[in-house]
């Protein structure tokens, strides 16, 4: 009897093992598979694109002649999906911005002489790509091809959210959240001391690339901006917790709003207190309705410092403070940094309820509505 359990616990263990090789190898080949095909219909949309902008410039083609195309299509083709008269316009977009870096591998053939066909080959032809930019041009889907080229104007824009839709795996939601608060531009321009904090160099580098000057908290609809408080932001923050982290970015894990510790039987509390794997530190937020002021850096600083003697476990890196207020001088930000020695930076966070700069003007402030009503 013995014998026949150790027998089955080595069977086990082998079945486990081997479970476990076959799962990696069929989702090892299904992603390959998947890449291959993206790259497969990226091709032939460049190459569709191609010929309907050829087509346009040369016999002026206009929308109705796409429409009557894709239901010339559609009866070719039954159940043919994703060559909608939109759809084939996209693709005309989608070459039209790309045929200065991509082009399409011809058919060597001599019965292709005198028509054509379209072959779902990308080849890159510009400097500007690099292989590894090649490779992630190549595994993003064309609905996040299109908001991207869409929502951008230059082909910095283009390539920096090609790049980390490839490799973050962003959502289409993601995407449009991170065109939307305009990452591009917000990335790393925070207000901050890291240069003179944060001594290792890798580590200075992450970090200033983890914040942004201003978040878009569009989840946080505050109807009377006179009831907005700290803990009414942080509520809505915490309600919203996967949307705030979608705001952050990656590596971003949540851990505690309202975080107590006690010092000298005193209690204290952290507004919002994250942990980021890339970085390995522990992230405190501290939340102002109001404009930034120096003050807030020394509470912030008795933050840090606790934290860094009682959370913060022996392998992670210093924390680091993120003060997020409504406005900020960043004259003052800067005077108010130099003799700080804990990692900071002041950002501001924008809410659903403000109006964008194009609408300011067109319609009556909120106390000025007031009055009307009355």
């Amino acid at each position: 009897m013995k014998r026949l359990e150790n027998i089955n616990m080595i069977i086990g263990k082998t079945h486990s093992e081997t479970i476990k090789q076959l799962k990696s190898a069929i989702l090892g080949s299904r992603y390959r598979v998947a890449i291959l095909a993206n790259r497969e219909m990226l091709g032939l949309y460049f190459g569709v694109g191609k010929l309907i902008s050829e087509k346009t410039s040369q016999e002026k083609w206009g929308a109705k002649v796409l429409e009557i195309l894709s239901k010339d299509l559609q009866n070719e083709l039954p159940g043919l999906r994703g060559f909608s008269a939109s759809n084939i316009k996209k693709m005309k977009a989608f070459y039209e911005t790309w045929k200065d870096n991509f082009t399409i591998r011809s058919l060597a053939t001599n019965e292709l002489e005198e028509n054509q066909d379209i072959e779902n080959k990308l080849i890159a032809i510009s400097s500007s790509l690099t292989n590894e930019m090649e490779i992630y041009f190549q595994k993003v889907g064309f609905t996040h091809h299109f908001e991207i080229l869409s929502k951008t104007k230059t082909i910095e824009e283009h390539l920096f959210y090609i790049r980390k839709t490839a490799l973050e795996f962003w959502s289409v939601t993601t995407l449009r959240h991170h065109l939307k608060s305009n990452l591009f531009k917000q990335q790393g321009t925070l207000p901050n001391n890291f240069t003179k904090a944060i001594t290792q160099d890798d580590l200075r580098a992450k970090a200033l690339m983890a914040f942004k000057d201003e978040y878009l908290l569009d989840f946080i609809n505050i109807e009377d901006p006179e009831e907005e408080n700290e803990r009414l932001i942080e509520h809505e923050i915490v309600r919203n917790i996967k949307k705030f982290l979608l705001s952050l970015g990656t590596d971003f894990a949540f851990i505690a709003n309202q975080y107590r510790f006690i010092l000298d039987d005193i209690e204290y509390f952290v507004d919002l207190l994250f942990y980021n794997r890339k970085m390995q530190c522990l992230v405190a937020f501290d939340l102002k309705k109001g404009k930034f002021i120096p003050e807030y850096l020394g509470k912030m600083n008795f933050y840090l410092s606790a934290l860094d003697e009682m959370v913060k476990l022996p392998h992670e890196n210093p924390s680091i403070g993120i003060i997020l207020c409504k406005e900020k001088n960043n004259k003052v930000v800067e005077f108010s940094f130099r003799d700080v020695n804990k990692a900071m930076g002041v950002s501001t966070y924008k809410t659903a309820n403000e109006l964008p700069n194009e609408y300011k003007g067109l319609l009556p402030e909120a106390e000025e509505l007031k009055k009307l009503m009355d």
